[in-house]
């Protein structure tokens, strides 16, 4: 048995799995998600704000205290867009060092990926979907798009995340009128345009939804009250459920969205742009349905420890 502990640290949240592998099997031990907006402003400014990052730095320090108290054998920190496109990366990366003693690593959207394939995909043959499959990573800054079978074919990271799309499009906006929505569908358009350049997303049989957008699109499909992660892992959502979701959420008010019951608080006022990702997504390359993963990124982090 090996215990790893694995830190993802995006734009939007940084989350932490703390896992014990035994025989090419993970158990979970910990896993947590904390909203810290690292990536507040990056898009406009090229920085990531010292406010952010103390955000960041305090919700760390919790977890290096959980990886101490569980004694995790192994440790990895991985950040993705934000830190990727902050000209102040080295504060973060000085930071982290002097919390955990483990020098994060800044990937490349390449990299990123994969990992989020790994993490994705270890599963999906309890549901022996078609391949290759299309896994769509909707982050906080960056969505990653992946096609492959039993390894990836090919990759592409592109700068239109939940986060970086809201202050781009949305920002102030409560709701967004149609003249930003048609806007925000342009930019993200254009970038689904240039995927398939690299990418040969018409080749996809399944297409995989990963992250908290993903997630809660499906909890509000699926008319759940409250977050079931149990009932939304592997969940099998149709794209007209997609495209009415998307349509309610971005109708709706911070307020209206906060009183959903699944809603995390740090999603409300992003939700709207991560669904109308994922929405584009599905209109664009004509998927019909996505299987939603709760396993991405962080998972994929873990294995890659063993």
């Amino acid at each position: 048995m090996t215990r790893v502990a694995a830190i993802d640290c995006g734009t939007n949240s940084v989350r932490l799995l703390i896992a014990d592998i035994v025989d090419g099997h993970m158990r979970d031990v910990e896993r947590e998600m904390r909203i810290v907006r690292l990536g507040q402003g990056v898009d406009e400014t090229g920085e990531l704000a010292p406010e952010a990052l103390e955000r960041t730095f305090k919700e760390m320090r919790d977890y290096a205290r959980l990886i101490g108290l569980h004694g995790a054998e192994k440790v990895r920190v991985v950040a993705t867009s934000a830190t990727r496109d902050a000209r102040n990366r080295a504060d973060f990366v000085s930071g982290v060092n002097e919390i955990f003693g483990v020098k994060p690593e800044v990937v490349s959207g390449e990299e990123e990926a994969q990992l989020s394939f790994t993490g994705a995909t270890r599963e999906l043959a309890v549901l022996r979907p078609l391949r290759p499959y299309l896994v769509v990573d909707i982050g906080g800054g960056s969505t990653e798009f992946v096609v492959g079978g039993s390894e990836v074919e090919a990759a592409r990271s592109m700068n239109i995340g939940c986060v970086r799309m809201t202050e781009r499009h949305f920002k102030g906006a409560n709701p967004p009128s149609p003249e930003l929505i048609s806007n925000a569908v342009a930019d993200i358009d254009a970038a689904l345009r240039e995927v398939r350049q690299s990418v040969p997303v018409a080749e996809a049989r399944t297409l995989v939804g990963l992250a908290g957008s993903v997630t809660t699109v499906a909890a509000m499909s699926m008319g759940l009250e409250t977050y079931d992660s149990e009932r939304i892992h592997l969940s099998r959502i149709t794209a007209a459920q997609v495209h009415e979701t998307t349509r309610k959420l971005l109708h709706m008010t911070h307020e209206e969205r906060a009183a959903l019951g699944f809603m995390h608080p740090g999603r409300v006022d992003v939700i709207g742009a991560g669904a109308l990702i994922l929405d584009r997504i599905m209109r664009e390359y004509g998927f019909g349905a996505v299987v939603v993963s709760e396993h991405d990124i962080l998972d994929g982090i873990a294995w890659s420890l063993v």
